[in-house]
């Protein structure tokens, strides 16, 4: 669905407002409540070390000793009968003696005097069994903690086995049976420094949480009502401010293309907007008036421009053709030759490249296969490669060898060069009567070699300076002994250079094992092979350059 600019504007306000509110109530709830929870903690470690402090820490100590001795002995079991429970807690009796009693007012006027604290007892602890085991418990109802009761130690407090002094750091809880507590334990020390017990002190925070809940109410309203002005306010601002010149605006575009296609010419609705915002609208309302003029003007030229742009497009469609025209392209090539089979591809990056292949007899006993790379993409380079095509079959039929084909090419290629263009190539002549295979290399990619029976290998040898690069350059040859049944790869760094989505080249050892998956297949079968690879490979990522290939594959001797 689209909406207007006004239920747009009216939307976002909106959200905006309701967001920053609930920021707002989120932040003050937040500072308030850790404020609270802050105070609730202080007090209730402040009235623990109190507590710790009033009571005689050496009779403590005894207490502790003794109700350790009997837990250790006959821990509290789960009781059936009133008359066990009974029991089991007389055992303690005759340690609570005229000191416990007066302990036990001490702590139960503290408990009195601070009408917030909801227990408070004193608590030893076995390292044994990981508990907490009561001394005194000033509560009076029926849920106190006789002596002797015990209880667990949760994990996160069991660095008091370690140290002792640090006590139960306040923290709060909420239970069903006892609510909301801020719980805190203060170590009673005796005179040689040894944690004796733990006054432990638990705050009731009911209160507090009520009041929790009334602030959150309280300023929730505060907020929606102070959002609900502002956000009226505000929209009608913007809407006066903003969306009323800017669905002026609007509306003159609109009509922009009706004006322009009339066939009777008027003044145009944006050239009859009077808008004084002083402000960006105003600014905005200026740049269409100028576009308008502007686009006048454009119109004037663009079928011009259109036209240019036509004849250049069948212009370079006509040298597309001519420049795969110029190259090999009917296969079988030598259909009447049984000694040797050959194929080629080029795929241009762009409408014409600057890749070639080709491949010709020089007399009836040798066969030239040339490969090459022009520097550069494009019409200059499509240029330069007919100009060194050119000049390489010329000097390959006047029956010279590699070398000096390259030495002359580059020589004449060096004439006038001042673009600067420079060209990679690789040439070879096969004697098809004997197999012996004479190649040059000016700085192009090694070729693979694939034996009879065996996989492809990279044919090494020294390469020479690219041709164009540089005058006076001569070119070394190597030969190798072709064998029925070899085969030879050749191609261009477009292969190699492919790139995917993830900027990977496909790279010199994927396409030997592209090769070498089936090193038996004919030529003619191999090349559309490796095209198939290098497209899986790459995928939709764009093609950046040319990708050229050729396969001769030497089947037989001549006069076998």
């Amino acid at each position: 669905m689209k909406f207007s600019l006004k239920k747009k504007s009216i939307l976002f306000v909106l959200v905006i407002a309701v967001i920053l509110s609930c920021v707002a109530v989120f932040i003050g709830y937040r500072v308030y409540s850790d404020t609270m929870d802050e105070r609730y903690e202080t007090m209730s470690m402040d009235l623990a070390k109190t507590a710790a402090a009033l009571v005689d820490a050496e009779k403590v100590q005894e207490y502790s000793e003794a109700i350790l001795e009997i837990y250790r002995q006959n821990p509290m079991p789960e009781f059936e009968t009133a008359q066990e429970e009974a029991d089991y807690y007389a055992q303690y009796a005759p340690i609570q003696d005229e000191s416990y009693r007066e302990m036990f007012d001490i702590l139960q006027d503290v408990k009195t005097n601070n009408r917030d604290v909801q227990y408070l007892y004193l608590s030893t602890v076995d390292p044994e069994s990981r508990s907490g085991v009561y001394i005194l418990d000033v509560d009076t109802s029926e849920s106190a903690c006789p002596m002797g009761t015990w209880d667990i130690i949760y994990p996160e407090n069991y660095a008091i086995f370690e140290d002792p002094e640090r006590g139960f750091p306040a923290y709060t809880t909420q239970t069903e049976e006892f609510g909301w507590l801020c719980s805190a334990g203060a170590p009673v020390i005796a005179d040689d420094g040894t944690v004796v017990a733990y006054a432990m002190i638990e705050v009731s925070m009911n209160d507090v949480m009520a009041d929790r809940a009334d602030f959150l109410r309280n300023i929730s309203l505060a907020m929606a009502g102070v959002t609900i002005l502002l956000a009226v306010i505000f929209i009608l601002l913007v809407n006066r401010s903003i969306v009323l010149p800017i669905n002026r605006l609007a509306a003159a575009a609109s009509s922009f293309v009706d004006e322009k296609n009339a066939e009777e010419k008027g003044p145009s609705g944006i050239s009859q907007l009077n808008i004084h915002t002083g402000d960006e609208i105003e600014a905005l309302y200026e740049a269409i008036k100028k576009m308008e003029i502007d686009i006048d003007q454009f119109i004037v030229h663009i079928s011009k421009i259109t036209a240019e742009k036509e004849r250049i497009g069948a212009e370079l469609n006509v040298a597309t053709q001519i420049q795969a025209d110029m190259l090999p392209r009917i296969f079988p090539a030598f259909p009447e030759r049984k000694e040797f089979d050959i194929y080629a591809t080029m795929n241009p990056a762009k409408e014409v490249g600057g890749d070639f292949y080709d491949f010709f007899l020089v007399d009836d006993d040798h066969l030239a296969v040339v490969i090459a790379d022009v520097s550069g993409k494009g019409v200059p380079a499509a240029l330069f490669m007919v100009i060194a095509k050119t000049l390489i079959k010329n000097h390959a039929q006047n029956k010279e060898t590699p070398g000096s084909v390259f030495t002359q090419a580059n020589a004449q290629l060096c004439e006038g060069n001042d673009a600067g263009l420079f060209v990679t190539a690789w040439m070879g002549v096969l004697e098809i009567s004997t197999g012996h295979f004479v190649y040059v290399n000016a700085g192009h990619n090694p070729p693979l070699l694939k034996h009879a029976g065996g996989g492809y290998e990279w044919l090494k040898s020294r390469p020479g300076f690219v041709l164009a690069g540089m005058e006076g350059v001569r070119y070394r040859e190597n030969s190798l002994q072709m064998e029925p049944g070899d085969c030879l790869y050749l191609y261009t760094d477009g292969v190699t250079e492919a790139t995917n989505g993830a900027q990977e080249l496909f790279g010199e050892a994927r396409l030997q094992a592209v090769l070498n998956e089936a090193p038996d297949l004919p030529v003619d079968r191999l090349l559309p092979k490796v095209k198939q690879s290098i497209d899986t490979f790459v995928g939709e990522a764009e093609q950046f350059d040319d990708i050229t290939m050729l396969g001769l594959e030497y089947k037989e001797k001549g006069g076998q």
